[in-house]
């Protein structure tokens, strides 16, 4: 499996010098199987699903993307995600479902007017919109696990992607505080985060604040740093990427973060840094 890393930022791109090292773009990030030469599964469609037109080259993007939940850093990047927007693409969007509005209303409501000119319809290319439920699927040649996580604002969903030999789980916007404190004062280690998380070979997890900055801003939705780590070393994971980072903390402030937190090996602890590939080989 190969992981691009198209966007790592949360809640608001981060502009400026102090952020270009780890990036600026919002959630993306975009799964090839190892012997494939483009990615074909998709994992949110924040601003950095711009950058995954690069990473194509040229050629118009045919795949699904999964939305973990509709808030804007998760989907703007889709009415200007050029290589899907071309006569050639071939694009099938999956998101929570939720309510009795279909899935395409549903997007429209944050892409359309009179907030956007066009709504997901008015793009080129065979666009396919529905909804996801919770539990396994198959997209691309990958199985995916598709689980309810807290997040509060609309329906939210942490995945896990096998290729048959490795695993990746991704919880891009998790706020376990919202279920209590749990052991640590974080929250809860739940089921739907133990089962998404457990012996994966690279978890990419929300690690918007610090144990110390999450009591103000527990109702925001969103995971310490620490609970990501002690999550991870319950689960047996084998390399953790700090992921979903806040949009003021600076290149230096998240390199820094992650060496505070380094823990006991085997477990390893890294930045999520916009525009790295990770190969991921058992």
């Amino acid at each position: 499996m190969r992981v691009h890393l198209c966007g790592v930022r949360g809640s608001t791109p981060a502009v400026g010098t102090e952020f270009a090292r780890v990036g600026g773009h919002t959630s993306c990030v975009a799964i090839a199987h190892d012997d494939a030469e483009a990615p074909s599964l998709v994992l949110d469609g924040g601003t950095g699903l711009r950058r995954l037109t690069t990473v194509l080259d040229g050629s118009p993007f045919e795949g699904t993307i999964l939305l973990g939940h509709l808030h804007w850093d998760h989907t703007q990047g889709i009415p200007f995600f050029a290589a899907g927007d071309r006569a050639e693409s071939r694009v099938r969007l999956l998101l929570p479902a939720q309510g009795d509005v279909g899935p395409l209303e549903l997007l429209s409501r944050g892409m359309g007017p009179p907030h956007f000119p066009i709504t997901a319809e008015g793009l080129h290319g065979d666009w396919t919109i529905e909804f996801l439920e919770p539990g396994t699927h198959q997209f691309e040649g990958f199985d995916v696990l598709a689980r309810d996580i807290p997040h509060p604002g609309g329906r939210t969903f942490g995945f896990r992607v096998d290729d048959g030999e490795t695993q990746l789980a991704y919880l891009s916007d998790h706020g376990p505080i919202a279920l209590g404190p749990g052991p640590d004062g974080w929250g809860p280690y739940h089921d739907a985060a133990l089962e998404l998380a457990s012996g994966v070979d690279l978890l990419l997890h929300d690690s918007q604040y610090t144990a110390a900055e999450l009591p103000a801003r527990a109702a925001f939705g969103h995971s310490a740093a620490e609970y990501a780590v002690r999550l991870a070393e319950q689960c047996g994971v084998g390399r953790l990427l700090l992921f979903h980072h806040d949009p003021s903390r600076t290149d230096d402030e998240v390199a820094a973060l992650a060496d505070r937190l380094q823990p006991a090996p085997p477990l390893v602890v890294d930045v999520a840094v916009e525009g790295d590939v990770h190969r991921l080989t058992r």
